[in-house]
């Protein structure tokens, strides 16, 4: 292994779940190359972000792009840090100059997850039951089906927001399942809601490291922690994403699954916040496409959604 000049110092976000996620990533290195064991090589870095410190509104109104990521991107650029851990939903599709994601991990399931304090599933909650979520995605789909429950913003991290469901503040919310599994509290599911019923976020479950494009030691360090099958149908969802020039402002969902014989099928929804229209699209073709299916898929939802008020740049 190259010789480098430790400690190195992993940067991410303060969170309980950023705290697990930048574990795994360490473990990994350590089990790549065996020197970074030792006591002292590696150092995380805890970076508050934007996103982080506003919790009294909603995502779409203090940005929408970068709230989980800027600062971390500015101590990277500044040499602070060595390399970060990113929950790849929060990266934006375009990245500060002179920064790459370098690798990916396995990625967790990508599926939403559903609690409600009652244990009724999605289905069979109540008219007029009150759901929080500060996901317009989660919302759009949520409304589209159930037009009768009521649904309102809920920030926090997992435990925030399982604290207010155990509180009464709301009937149900909903989580990524990936997350919950990762803290080991996927006990407290109600239900696995499928792709069919609640199409992800772009890339959610997976796990990405970023670092400086030009920083070849580090390049090479974190090469062997790629998962090409999580890195391929990211690329997909993300390219997808980048055509809707999509942000937290704009419900937008995708998912790619791989055949596990050269092949990739690329589900993709767009939506008014409201519910009130959902336009969807898959594709197929081959997984050394992936970005090129992203963006046929995306520019395909465009054509679909026409003149219709979805708040999608063009």
């Amino acid at each position: 292994m190259t010789v480098f000049k430790l400690p190195l110092r992993i940067g991410t976000r303060r969170s309980p779940l950023a705290r697990v996620q930048a574990k795994m990533v360490r473990d990994q290195l350590c089990a790549a190359h065996g020197p970074l064991a030792a006591e002292g090589a590696l150092e995380v870095v805890f970076i508050q972000t934007t996103g982080d410190v506003v919790q009294d509104r909603p995502l779409a109104d203090i940005g929408g792009k970068g709230l989980f990521t800027k600062e971390i991107d500015t101590a990277l650029i500044n040499g602070h840090i060595d390399f970060a851990v990113h929950s790849m939903k929060d990266v934006p599709t375009v990245l500060p100059g002179g920064l790459t994601i370098s690798c990916v991990l396995p990625r967790e399931d990508p599926r939403d997850a559903f609690i409600s304090s009652s244990g009724v599933n999605l289905a069979g909650l109540p008219s007029g039951s009150l759901i929080g979520t500060a996901s317009l995605r989660r919302r759009a789909q949520i409304l589209a089906r159930r037009p009768d429950l009521v649904v309102e913003p809920l920030r926090g991290n997992v435990n925030t927001r399982l604290k207010k469901l155990d509180a009464g503040v709301v009937d149900a919310t909903l989580l990524a399942l990936a997350g919950l599994k990762r803290l080991g509290q996927d006990h407290v599911v109600t239900e696995i809601l499928s792709p069919e019923t609640m199409l992800p976020a772009v890339a959610q479950g997976a796990i990405g490291v970023e670092c400086r494009r030009d920083d070849e030691q580090i390049l090479s360090l974190l090469m062997p922690l790629n998962h090409s099958p999580t890195e391929i149908a990211v690329c997909a969802e993300r390219a997808l994403l980048a055509r809707l020039d999509g942000s937290c402002e704009t419900p937008i969902a995708a998912l790619g699954t791989l055949d596990g014989v050269g092949g990739i099928t690329l589900s993709g929804l767009i939506a008014a916040p409201d519910g009130s229209k959902l336009i969807d699209g898959k594709i197929q073709g081959a997984c050394a496409e992936a970005g090129k299916l992203g963006e046929e898929l995306g520019a395909r939802l465009l054509a679909k959604a026409g003149s219709a008020s979805l708040a999608i740049k063009r």
